[in-house]
Formats: structure tokens, C-alpha cells, sequence
């Protein structure tokens, strides 16, 4: 009974982003390549949920591997150039694994001007955790992303179900402003003084993943699209946020990268839209409900 089921229902918060922006907009890149479960890499198994679907159990999966290392080594290359041509600035959320294992990466993310918040240490969700195990792998995800980025992160990332400590642990570790463990608004809210920035499994570019109901390039960029010109249009009205979720593996491949391209002329092309990594956003929210904005 605990569950806010209500939000902002009657009392929706007024327009608020800044130059009066009718919708604020979070492209988030999800850092996973070798933070996925492999036993090639001493894990307990192998991580069983992309595009090639037949699960190896019990022995190593170089397969799966291979369709990791396309990110880093392909589509990381493709999503900041397309950024760089619509001078958009990103959040990468990256598992501590993942970065140890492509600092260049995220260094490089870093000098763009993109934020790296985390994700966790290893792609696995946290669900029935104790807090002691996740209190330990906060500490050390943040550790490691601050050290190889250069400057702490502020924002964490769970994959999919948290435990139901996550959210304490992150503020009694206090160095988080924010956290994306959500799915239920698209205005962010408090708790607290901590922030909350809802993401979105819709405008995502895991739907490419089978069953997900996105094949060619133009069902992302049409349907983000559609998402986009629906929640400008509130912003008239109402403060809005829109997350689209990207990964380098997925958007990143030839024939997907120009529906993320497609999708950044669109927002480029409209007047009023704010541009922002999640910090500035949670930064932003978070001084106007303190009334110092």
C-alpha cells in the first residue's frame, strides 16, 4: 500500500525548464559491453536476453560476446558523431565493469562534454539483494567510474528491478543527486532532496530486440517522434521530460544509427526544447522546488 500511485494527478507543476523550453529532453547511451554476465569471464552464467536467443548454458558463449564488442569497437563511433553534428550533449550510463574495461571510451565520452553517471557494476538487476552486497557495489561502481571519467558521477541506474534499499543506499552514500529507477512519470519528482528522473523501456532502442516490435530504422524514429510531438505539445501547459534510451550495440548498427539521426534533425528542427544529461536536469528540478532557480 506503500505505492504513490497518484503523482502529480490535479496539481501537475507549471512549465520550468530553462528559456522558458516547453520540454526538457534526456538522451541516455547505456554503457553494458563486457559488464554482461559471461562464464568466459568468471561470471555464474551467461547473459541470455539480446539478439542471438539461443542461450548457452554451463560453458562459455564467445557468440554473445562478439555481439557486445560491436558496441565499443563500431557503435560508440556512430551515436557521438551523430551528436556532435546536432551539438547534443548525453548522459552514459555505464557499469563499473564496462568502464574498466573501455576507459578510453569513457574518456573520450568525457572530453565530448557527456556525462557518465552509473549502472551498476555488472548488467544484472539487484532484485532480493541484501544491503550490505549493494551498499558494497554502489560504493565500488562509484569508485571506479570516478576514478577512470575523472569526476564523480552524480546518477545511478539500476538494471530493470532494484532492491527495496536502493534508493537509501544511494543517498546515504552521498554522492548521488539523482537516480532513474523509475518508469512511472514523465515529470521528475523529490524525494526528499533527492532527485527522481523517470526513464522509458517505449522510446527505447531495446524494442529493436526480438519481440520488441522495432525492425527498421524509421519504427524507432517514428515512434520517439510520436512521443516527442505529443509531450511538446503538453509543455505549454505543464512541465515534461522525455528520456530515449540508447545503447551502443543496438542504435549503433548500420542500419539503425539513422533513426537516431532522423530523430535529432526532428528535435533540432523544433523551437523551445531543452537538450540536457540528466545532472543538469536533476540539478535544474531540484533547485526549483527549492525556490532558488
Amino acid at each position: 500500500m506503500s505505492r504513490d500511485l497518484k503523482g502529480y494527478f490535479g496539481a501537475e507543476p507549471a512549465p520550468c525548464w530553462p528559456n522558458e523550453a516547453r520540454l526538457a529532453v534526456s538522451f541516455v547511451v547505456n554503457v553494458e559491453e563486457g559488464a554482461e554476465l559471461s562464464i568466459g569471464d568468471g561470471d555464474e552464467r551467461n547473459e541470455a536476453r539480446y539478439e542471438a536467443v539461443e542461450e548457452v548454458k554451463g560453458a562459455p558463449d564467445p557468440c554473445m560476446e562478439s555481439h557486445f564488442g560491436y558496441g565499443p569497437r563500431q557503435g560508440y563511433r556512430r551515436i557521438v558523431e551523430a551528436f556532435e553534428r546536432y551539438g547534443v550533449t548525453a548522459t552514459f550510463s555505464t557499469c563499473g565493469r564496462a568502464a574498466e574495461r573501455t576507459p578510453w571510451l569513457i574518456r573520450d565520452a568525457v572530453e565530448r562534454g557527456h556525462e557518465v553517471a552509473c549502472h551498476g557494476w555488472r548488467w544484472e538487476t539487484h532484485a532480493g539483494w541484501d544491503a550490505g552486497r549493494e551498499r558494497a557495489v554502489i560504493a565500488r561502481t562509484h569508485a571506479a567510474l570516478t576514478e577512470i571519467a575523472g569526476i564523480a558521477p552524480v546518477g545511478w541506474h539500476t538494471r530493470s528491478a532494484t532492491s527495496p534499499h536502493t534508493r537509501a543506499l544511494l543517498i546515504e552514500h552521498g554522492g548521488f543527486a539523482y537516480d532513474s529507477n523509475a518508469y512511472d512519470d514523465d515529470i521528475p519528482y523529490m524525494e526528499g532532496d533527492h532527485v527522481v528522473l523517470p526513464y522509458a523501456f517505449d522510446t527505447n532502442d531495446m524494442r529493436f530486440s526480438p519481440g520488441g516490435g522495432f525492425v527498421q530504422a524509421r519504427d524507432f524514429s517514428d515512434y520517439v517522434i510520436a512521443g516527442f510531438d505529443r509531450l511538446y505539445a503538453e509543455g505549454a501547459t505543464t512541465a515534461r521530460m522525455m528520456s530515449i534510451g540508447l545503447h551502443l550495440r543496438i542504435i549503433g548498427r548500420p542500419a539503425r544509427i539513422g533513426g537516431l539521426e532522423t530523430v535529432l534533425a526532428h528535435i533540432a528542427a523544433t523551437p523551445g526544447v531543452w537538450i540536457a544529461p540528466r545532472r543538469d536536469i536533476a540539478r535544474h528540478w531540484a533547485m526549483q522546488q527549492a525556490g532558488t532557480a
